[in-house]
């Protein structure tokens, strides 16, 4: 059994990973850890160009396109090893950037997972919008993160050179116990793509597990690599998985009101769409809305546990404020401007 496996989703990103690979073998120097790339059933040259230029690369080959977590949930089927480490083909790791999360790892066993500092790939003094100095959301859902909150990115200063318990990390470099990752069902599939990895940690946070920023880590993230900001089908997923995403979580008193609040705040979001001349996103999230309203009244996720018992324990660390109006209204840009109450109960 390998101690690590670092596992790559591939669709179609032969680019990526001839320009990232060459990083990514020279800085995992650990002696029992493997670098997977799963591809996704791409249709591009990316296993050919594998095959001949990293033979010592496993691939797990996927006929179809699963998605972000159908595509991670059958590679896991097929990896031994203590620790998965899920990797975008997009990032850009440094020297020592696997040691410090395997440490915590061993170390503490109340950690079921962490993630790095993620900076932007183009901007690296500047954190990267996907997963920035760890992620947190609000009381409505809405995912915000140390370093960036909706599309204002902080430089990084130093702010957060300390590592802290976050309430989500990134997808786009998370470290997981692998027989958590089992036991909890995995990234919950129909999610597709977005926001799955915030599902996963808060379902890890419900079973009683930590999640932690580790900032002496450091990775660099391209980010967009499948979707790009402001495509309209990216828009109706992060809105239908946000939904989702509480309705699932959230202990079912009080559960209708927050989603009645997030759906009003929604619509405030749709129409600023429009006005700003986005009439596709405007759609989306109608069509995002309707999408949760049909899959909620049968929705059942990967198992049971998928779903919030009922008499269990509420997760701290959820902003009590809206992260909406504290950002559009009170004009707080940064995460340090916010009420930092809220962590104590960590």
């Amino acid at each position: 059994m390998k101690e690590v496996s670092i596992v790559i989703l591939n669709w179609n990103g032969r680019q990526h990973l001839e320009n990232f690979l060459p990083a990514l073998v020279r800085h995992t120097t650990h002696p029992h850890a493997e670098i997977v790339v799963a591809d996704n059933g791409s249709e591009d040259d990316s296993k050919e160009f594998l095959k001949k230029e990293y033979p010592h690369i496993r691939i797990i080959e996927l006929e179809l396109n699963h998605g972000f977590s159908g595509g991670y949930n059958r590679a896991m089927e097929q990896v031994d090893a203590r620790y998965i480490l899920l990797l975008n083909s997009d990032i850009e790791v440094t020297k020592g950037w696997l040691e410090p999360m395997l440490e915590l790892m061993e170390k503490d066993l109340t950690v079921g997972a962490c993630t790095p500092r993620i900076l932007d790939f183009k901007n690296k003094s500047h954190f990267e919008y996907a997963g920035a100095a760890g992620g947190f959301i609000d009381r409505f859902g809405y995912p915000f993160c140390r370093g960036r909150i909706f599309d204002h990115l902080e430089a990084d200063q130093g702010q957060y050179d300390k590592a802290s318990d976050i309430f989500w990390g990134s997808g786009a470099c998370l470290m997981i116990r692998t027989d958590l990752y089992r036991e909890s069902g995995g990234l919950d599939e129909q999610f597709f793509a977005h926001m799955e990895e915030i599902d996963l940690c808060w379902r890890l946070q419900r079973m009683g597990y930590r999640i932690r920023y580790i900032p002496s880590s450091k990775v660099f993230h391209v980010g967009g690599a499948t979707l790009q900001r402001g495509n309209p089908f990216k828009t109706f997923l992060n809105f239908r998985n946000n939904l989702l995403l509480l309705y699932k979580n959230l202990p079912t008193r009080g559960r209708s009101l927050t989603l009645f609040t997030r759906m009003i705040l929604d619509g405030i979001s749709a129409f600023r769409f429009l006005f700003q001349g986005a009439p596709k996103d405007f759609k989306a999230v109608f069509r995002a809305h309707l999408a949760f309203y049909g899959m909620k009244s049968s929705y059942g996720g990967i198992k049971n546990k998928n779903k919030y018992p009922e008499n269990n324990v509420i997760v701290a660390g959820i902003y009590p404020r809206s992260i909406v109006l504290d950002f559009f209204l009170k004009g707080k840009r940064k995460f340090s401007d916010l009420d930092q109450s809220f962590r104590e109960k960590f």
